[in-house]
């Protein structure tokens, strides 16, 4: 049966028209991973995490879509093959590049608290943080959909196709059945509280109790009969009516953990067009999400802090790129804990985190001989960082991400996600519910300081997602990328950053490097390559060593001379293709 998955994705990679390259000028990236070749489009380009969802995508694009309407029909795609990650049950974020004024765009789509939402929700009869999955199983962790007003936004303003024609493709997979990923298999197999929800148990399971086999062909008529009131009313199907009422209802179901959204929060739920986060890096422009992500912000933060370095000098995969670029992001992290949430409801200090004079004063305190262990938050222009708690905010890997860029030069960097794998384990009408409320703070102060994200009625929870657009100095789109991976996102987009700008590798050689950084804790070193020799150099200048699964899914296209240039996670079952 998985020799049917590899010839559907050989299959669905020689329907496009795109060549792949091995770019024999290209600097050599060495990695313990499996090399893949990357792939070159004159005109236009889609990376994501599943080929089906590649297809859909790159469909819409050689029918006139622009890169928005791409955007749907692979997330839609994506919600069917990929449920464990993201869909409509979850929330969203999206960067849009314009073209024709050299614009960007940042479209937010994240869950919001419902209005019955309290600051001690996630707290114990003690007063105590509840444990994570106590929290996140049952209806208390879900937080309001934000994913398809946040695409129906987009598509008003950016789409070119026709609302319905974009959910053609999911619909008739999810009728007909599509065939069951290694991966998909992998996840349902392992996950112990999946089966504990009887919607969920009756569709990942067979009547025996075993998990749905990779190769077997897998059908959703309830999730198709979604998307088709979707397809055919807008988004206002979602978000009233019967598809409502069944979300509520399910949420207040839990008969321990019973959530608070109601009809109303679904109702009243609006997504939001925000003003980008830039700022400069070596000759180029970075673009990422503002609050409520943190990823955009900590990005430039890290950023700005290795300006001040000679990045370029350095070998990749190297003791020395390992210990300055970790430095620089535990000094991040460190503020992240402390400044980032939703801007609408908390002062964010984003200019001052972002100045600088304040950045070069955080570079300086790196010693590039010994580590810094755990670095204390900075106190940027404007702030008193004593006003303010440190957060204890869990973020977990299961998000996906999509790099699309179209025939006129849009491009879409959209980040997706509920939040753990399978989200809050509960399903409605084919679809899973996020568990997004736990990426608040569970506790309301720390030391006796407030924490910035700490809960709030109608609140969106601080994300790490941090889907990236790279320009030139004359903003033309040089770079689309993102990926999933819970807090260490931000990690793995620096990463390849780093790698097709300071190393100069290609989009596939900077996403297949090793991954590694700090979350201000342990060095984090990528097990099964070359990183995890360097633990006992790396301890010798006072590092703690973790070496783990580092399971991105970074999706990449870049510019070059030949038209784009897609680079696919070798970690994951993603696919770049287009014409």
């Amino acid at each position: 049966m998985a020799v049917r998955y590899c010839l559907l994705v050989i299959i669905a990679l020689f329907s496009v028209t795109a060549r792949s390259t091995e770019r024999p000028d290209a600097p050599e990236a060495a990695t313990g991973l499996q090399q893949r070749q990357a792939v070159v489009a004159r005109h236009a380009m889609v990376v994501a995490a599943n080929p089906l969802a590649v297809a859909a995508g790159v469909d819409m694009l050689r029918r006139g879509g622009s890169a928005v309407d791409a955007a749907i029909a692979v997330q839609m795609v994506l919600a069917l093959v990929e449920p464990q990650s993201s869909g409509v049950g979850g929330g969203a974020f999206l960067l849009y590049y314009r073209h024709g004024d050299k614009r960007v765009l940042a479209y937010d789509g994240r869950e919001t608290a419902p209005a019955a939402a309290t600051a001690d929700m996630f707290l114990d009869e003690d007063g105590l943080p509840l444990s994570f999955y106590r929290a996140v199983i049952g209806g208390k962790s879900i937080g309001v959909p934000g994913t398809l007003r946040m695409l129906e936004l987009a598509h008003v303003q950016q789409g070119r196709l026709p609302w319905r024609t974009l959910f053609a493709p999911v619909i008739r997979l999810a009728e007909r059945g599509f065939v069951v990923s290694p991966r998909l298999h992998a996840l349902v197999a392992r996950d112990k509280y999946l089966p504990l929800q009887p919607a969920a148990r009756a569709y990942f399971y067979h009547a025996d109790g075993s998990p749905v086999a990779a190769g077997e062909r897998l059908v959703n008529p309830q999730l198709a009969a979604v998307l088709r009131q979707v397809a055919q009313r807008g988004a206002k199907a979602f978000y009233t009516g019967k598809i409502a009422r069944d979300i509520v209802a399910t949420v207040h179901a839990h008969p321990t953990n019973p959530g608070r959204m109601s009809i109303a929060d679904l109702a009243v739920y609006r997504a939001k067009v925000r003003v980008p986060v830039c700022g400069d890096y070596r000759a180029y422009t970075v673009c990422g999400m503002p609050p409520p992500s943190s990823g955009g912000v900590t990005l430039l933060q890290i950023l700005g802090i290795l300006q001040a370095y000679d990045v370029a000098a350095l070998q990749p995969e190297s003791v020395a790129a390992v210990h300055l670029i970790s430095e620089a992001e535990r000094l991040a992290y460190a503020d992240r804990s402390v400044y980032l949430a939703d801007a609408d409801f908390v002062q964010v200090p984003v200019a001052g985190l972002l100045d600088k004079t304040y950045l070069r004063q955080r570079a300086g305190l790196i010693d590039l001989q010994y580590g810094m262990g755990t670095a204390e938050p900075g106190t940027p222009p404007g702030v008193n960082a004593a006003d303010q708690g440190a957060d204890n905010a869990l973020d977990l890997p299961s998000t996906s991400h999509i790099s699309i860029v179209d025939r006129w030069g849009n491009a879409v960097a959209m980040t997706s996600s509920i939040e753990d794998a399978f989200g809050s384990r509960h399903m409605v009408d084919g679809f899973l519910l996020n568990n997004e409320l736990t990426d608040f703070s569970f506790s309301l102060e720390l030391d006796g300081k407030l924490v910035a994200n700490r809960v709030q009625p109608g609140k969106r929870p601080r994300s790490a997602m941090a889907p990236t657009l790279v320009l030139d100095r004359r903003h033309r789109l040089v770079g689309v990328i993102g990926s999933p991976g819970g807090s260490a996102i931000i990690n793995y987009v620096v990463k390849t950053l780093i790698g097709v700008l300071d190393w100069h590798l290609d989009m596939q050689q900077a996403v297949a490097l090793p991954n590694f950084g700090s979350r201000n804790g342990p060095t984090e070193l990528e097990q099964g390559t070359p990183l995890a020799a360097l633990q006992p150099a790396l301890q010798s200048m006072g590092h703690q060593i973790k070496i783990g699964e580092a399971n991105s899914g970074l999706h990449g296209i870049m510019r070059v001379p030949a038209g784009w240039m897609g680079g696919v996670d070798p970690r994951r079952e993603g696919m770049a293709a287009g014409y």
